[in-house]
């Protein structure tokens, strides 16, 4: 519906009085509950619900909201808080975390509380707060009825595996010490706030794993990357995976059982419980932009790998970019899917959505691309004198890349002509071109830029007809390697906290900001923020469309419809809807999958920088669709602590 029929709607109803009732509730459709932090094991983010449809969603309306009180804004010193969290809802309970690791369980029909569990995280020297996600684990050797044989998992900031009764929300007395293991065992010296958890982690049979985030750009003997799988009864560790070769603890001294610096796996993992396989995305390895130092720690690197959940072994791993010193690491959680044949057959496939916006398909039994990807060359010039480059990289030839492929001056934009020449004339004095431009000590205009591309909200695939759907992120980046001298003659010891990286152990600090114009404006043409649609089976784009308006950027001097950043994912239902926020304007909208229409929109208390979710708990009850309106301190827009729900009227209430 556009926004001006929106808007005279109620006139028309007011005057008539007929015709605008909302129309009654579909009993007659399925029930759901959403029991993944991806909707299932392998990410789909769909759902089988039908009860809002294109033909109604217009009546959606608030049906509950619930602040948890935990955010903070840049008074205290830090970043602001980012409320990201999808939540679970499992057997009639709602389970959702706060960026400061609470943990609530609500009613999910009414947002009522029933529990709170707070693991006491010190946030003081935390870069970013945020908790993505918990997951769910049943005890099916436990009797019915007993403590802890329905568990919620959780991973903290500071480096802690919980486990929780689901029904009480008290700590299990079995798991590990006290309900929590500590996953700083083995890591070797961790600073504060450069080690911990933020997405949920993957449960495959008894076996938990997880992965962790290690703060960016901080040092070469960063913490390493050691994915991890624990017993899910008693939390003792059944296998890690370090992404090089083992090291000896013994040669290494005191507690270090992991090699330092490696790659990590801070997003979300997938699973396959029929070939037993779990799925890593990994990053690249430390620090992000420069790696003359690394001489093979780069084998893991801004991979997918699928391991052995008996074992951990590596069965099979597909890098997608070689030697990455581009930050393009893989943030979003690989998506399972059935590929269509010709034949009438399946393939087990999954889908990697990239920061360079590329859409990797691949067998997921044995890594193999389904459709053919080239090894082309890249840049080799404009590189730090002690740097080395990979000849080629990667590049999928279908489907088609979702973000533009290069930068250069003509690309420029400005809110005015003198905005426009602003952005000109910085692109020229950087270095600047096609993809895989490397980082340079001149700077380098990077696009797709540092959050790409696609980036942690991942894609939603209906797996009826593997379709996908996806929102794209599209800001410039700039990239100045500093030698340190520079560095010292620029900021002395004032280095501000934000925007300037020290890469020790290397010869170069970092500048790594987004170039705007002087009015504020991304430096790069527009549209900044898109939701595209693909057909996979064929390999084509079949829409996109922008996503978002600069509605609530200020001091952006007017509102225009040209997309925006998005951190944020979709969901897609059954009835043919994709919701999602992810948007920079304080919005919740709903889209056609079919075309990309944006069908419906709700104003939001600030942005929505999370993955939305869905629920119905009952044949004869209504479909829930929730969301987390938290801000996002980077992007810019205000915290905040509002989980809400949305659902079409209640028969009940009219």
């Amino acid at each position: 519906m556009s926004p001006l029929l929106r808007l005279l709607l109620p006139l028309v109803c007011a005057a008539f009085a007929f015709g605008c009732s909302p129309a009654p509730l579909d009993h007659s459709g399925p029930t759901a509950e959403w029991t993944e932090y991806g909707g299932d094991k392998g990410g789909l983010r769909w759902s089988p619900l039908t009860q809002v449809t294109a033909q109604n969603v217009d009546d959606l309306e608030l049906a509950w909201i619930h602040r948890s009180g935990d955010w903070h804004d840049l008074s205290g010193g830090l970043a602001a808080s980012s409320f990201q969290n999808t939540p679970l809802v499992v057997d009639g309970t709602l389970y959702y975390c706060t960026p400061r690791n609470r943990v609530f369980a609500l009613d999910p029909e009414t947002g009522e509380e029933r529990w709170v569990y707070d693991p006491d995280v010190d946030i003081s020297r935390i870069y970013i707060t945020n908790c993505r996600g918990v997951s769910h684990w049943v005890d099916e050797q436990a009797a019915a009825g007993s403590a802890c044989r329905s568990r919620i998992i959780m991973g903290t900031l500071d480096a802690r595996l919980i486990a929780l009764d689901a029904e009480h929300g008290t700590p299990c007395p079995g798991f590990g010490k006290n309900g929590a293991v500590d996953l700083s065992h083995g890591i070797g010296d961790i600073e504060p706030g450069e080690y911990g958890v933020t997405s949920a982690p993957v449960i495959l049979g008894d076996r938990i794993v997880t992965g962790t985030m290690v703060l960016d750009n901080r040092r070469v003997d960063a913490p390493g990357g050691v994915v991890r799988a624990y017993d899910a009864r008693g939390g003792a560790l059944v296998w890690a995976w370090d992404p090089v070769l083992p090291i000896d603890a013994a040669e290494a001294g005191g507690d270090l059982l992991y090699q330092r610096g490696t790659t990590n796996a801070w997003s979300t993992l997938s699973a396959d419980p029929e070939l037993g396989l779990v799925y890593v995305p990994t990053g690249n390895t430390s620090p992000d932009h420069f790696g003359g130092h690394r001489q093979g720690l780069d084998h893991y690197s801004s991979s997918v790998v699928a391991l052995e959940i008996d074992s951990g072994q590596v069965r099979w791993h597909y890098q997608l970019v070689h030697h990455d010193i581009w930050d393009y690491d893989l943030p979003s959680q690989p998506t399972l899917f059935d590929f269509p044949t010709e034949d009438g057959s399946v393939i087990p496939a999954l889908v990697q959505p990239t920061k360079m916006g590329f859409l990797f398909v691949l067998d997921r039994r044995t890594g193999e691309p389904i459709f053919e990807v080239e090894e082309r060359p890249v840049p080799q010039e404009g590189h730090a004198p002690d740097e080395y480059l990979s000849e080629t990289q990667p590049f999928p030839t279908k489907p088609p890349s979702l973000h533009k492929q290069s930068i250069g001056p003509d690309d420029a934009f400005g809110f005015a002509i003198f905005d426009e020449i602003a952005c000109r004339r910085t692109i020229e004095a950087l270095q600047h071109g096609p993809i895989f431009t490397p980082p340079s000590l001149k700077g380098t205009a990077m696009f797709p830029g540092m959050l790409g591309g696609m980036n942690w909200g991942s894609a939603a695939v209906d797996p009826r007809s593997a379709f996908l759907v996806v929102n794209v992120h599209s800001i410039m980046t700039m990239v100045k390697l500093l030698p340190r001298e520079e560095l010292t003659a620029k900021y002395g010891d004032k280095i501000p906290e934000y925007g300037v990286e020290p890469q020790a152990g290397t010869p170069y600090a970092l500048e790594r900001v987004p170039i705007y114009s002087p009015l504020g404006a991304p430096c790069n043409a527009p549209p900044w923020g898109e939701l595209v649609g693909v057909d996979l089976a064929k390999g084509e784009i079949a829409w996109r469309t922008t996503l978002g308006t600069s509605r609530d950027m200020a001091p952006w001097p007017a509102w225009f419809e040209t997309g925006t950043p998005t951190l944020g994912g979709p969901l897609l239902t059954a009835s043919g809807l994709v919701f999602i926020g992810a948007t920079t304007d304080f919005f919740l909208r709903a889209f056609d999958q079919r075309t990309g229409e944006n069908l419906w929109e709700r104003r939001l208390p600030t942005s929505a920088h999370a993955t939305p979710m869905t629920y119905r708990l009952n044949e004869n009850g209504r479909q829930f669709i929730v969301i987390a309106a938290g801000g996002h301190g980077i992007l810019g827009t205000p915290p905040g602590d509002a989980l809400m729900a949305f659902a079409l009227p209640d028969p009940g209430d009219r």
